[in-house]
């Protein structure tokens, strides 16, 4: 016969080996009642509270999205407003460290743009671009191996002749009345000799003979950095067009590629005709310097008024300026002849000279050109000066045809 047990009493049907499944898993049992962290852990003292969990489930698994920020608001403006300042600012500063470097380019694009006409004329002789290209610099090459072999010496020669002569010109201004009567009253030969006898002299000269020679050599690297980025630009000349052709709209595209085509020629046959002047402003010195009696320094100083011819509005009356007082120091009569004929020849070359040579490359007013040298020359010296008139001409023709005619259709 069975015996029935009462569970809560002892005995074998109250054991858990005959009842196993009545007693609760310890660790089943606990696993959602027992707490994610132990009771000892302050939850807010946690990094990444265990119980704030996404719901994978759900369509918004991290909470629902808020509406998006009004684009009206004050604060949406404000913030584009000064990201936008910012970056301007950013923009501006990063310009004014790389201005060296912005100007090397523009000036080989300058450069490319004006021996292009010359790389042109010889493509449509049937020679190819790269080819055309390579010729062009070669003969550039051979140009400047010319000058130094042939010219230079003589230069040297010149410029010490020069500067030989120096002293004999200073005493003869010395023998003037004017300047001896400045010598008795502010001692200017007492404090030259004052200066020749300082003992810190030759230190004083040493660092700037150093100092000139850093100059000279940044100059010559920066040439060479003008001449390889010349060389890329006059070869990739025309995909650097189609490429910013390309970023126009095509609507649009036809009408800037005329316009851009304008200012390329316009600037090309500045470049070109600026050369021609400044070469019949050094020829035209050397033969008047052979005939007045200047011949030992023809060749030094027509070089120094065609170089300085490049410069607008004043580097020829600079060049002049050297020469007559060259002249001067060497007689009164020959000063006087360098200055009459400088008279005349400029007004030669600003009133039938530069106009028939420019009138066919830039169309520029008086009044604008000299603006533009003023502030070309102002913001970047020669260089600036010497892009002026390019870039005056180049917005002249945009304001003309895109401008003016908006206005008379409008």
């Amino acid at each position: 016969m069975s015996q029935e047990h009462d569970p809560d009493e002892g005995g074998p049907a109250g054991s858990s080996s005959d009842v196993p499944d009545m007693v609760p898993d310890p660790v089943v049992g606990s696993r959602e009642s027992e707490p994610a962290v132990s009771p000892a852990v302050d939850v807010e003292e946690l990094l990444i509270n265990p119980d704030e969990q996404p719901e994978p489930d759900s369509d918004d698994p991290f909470g629902e999205p808020g509406e998006p920020l009004s684009r009206h608001s004050a604060f949406y403006k404000g913030f584009w407003a000064a990201i936008g300042a910012l970056i301007a600012i950013a923009l501006g500063l990063a310009i004014r460290q790389a201005d060296r470097v912005i100007v090397l380019v523009l000036v080989a694009v300058f450069l490319a743009v004006g021996l292009n006409p010359i790389v042109e004329w010889l493509m449509h002789r049937g020679i190819r671009r790269r080819w055309a290209v390579l010729v062009v610099t070669l003969a550039v090459i051979g140009l400047l191996a010319i000058f130094v072999i042939s010219l230079v010496p003589v230069l040297r020669d010149q410029i010490e002749a020069l500067i030989h002569s120096a002293p004999g010109w200073l005493d003869d201004l010395q023998r003037n009345k004017t300047v001896s009567n400045l010598d008795r009253k502010y001692h200017v030969i007492a404090k030259i000799r004052q200066k020749l006898q300082d003992p810190q002299l030759a230190q004083t000269i040493f660092g700037s003979l150093f100092t000139v020679g850093l100059a000279v050599l940044s100059a010559l690297l920066n040439a060479f950095i003008v001449f390889v980025l010349t060389l890329y630009f006059l070869s990739a000349l025309p995909e650097i067009k189609r490429a910013c052709y390309s970023l126009v709209p095509a609507s649009r595209r036809v009408r800037v590629t005329y316009l851009g085509d304008e200012v390329l020629r316009r600037v090309g046959g500045y470049v070109v005709g600026a050369f021609l002047i400044a070469l019949c402003a050094g020829v035209s010195s050397f033969v008047f310097l052979e005939i007045a009696g200047l011949s030992q320094y023809a060749v030094a100083l027509a070089l120094v008024v065609a170089i300085l011819d490049f410069i607008p509005l004043v580097g020829a009356t600079i060049g002049a300026a050297i020469v007559t007082i060259i002249g001067f120091a060497n007689s009164p009569g020959l000063g006087i002849a360098c200055l009459v004929f400088y008279i005349v020849y400029q007004q030669i070359e600003n009133y039938v000279i530069y106009p028939r040579i420019m009138r066919s490359s830039v169309d520029v007013p008086g009044i604008v050109t000299v603006i533009a040298v003023l502030i070309g020359g102002t913001l970047e010296g020669v260089v600036g000066a010497l892009l002026a008139i390019p870039t005056a001409a180049a917005v002249l023709l945009i304001l003309r045809e895109v401008v003016v005619r908006r206005q008379e259709s409008a």
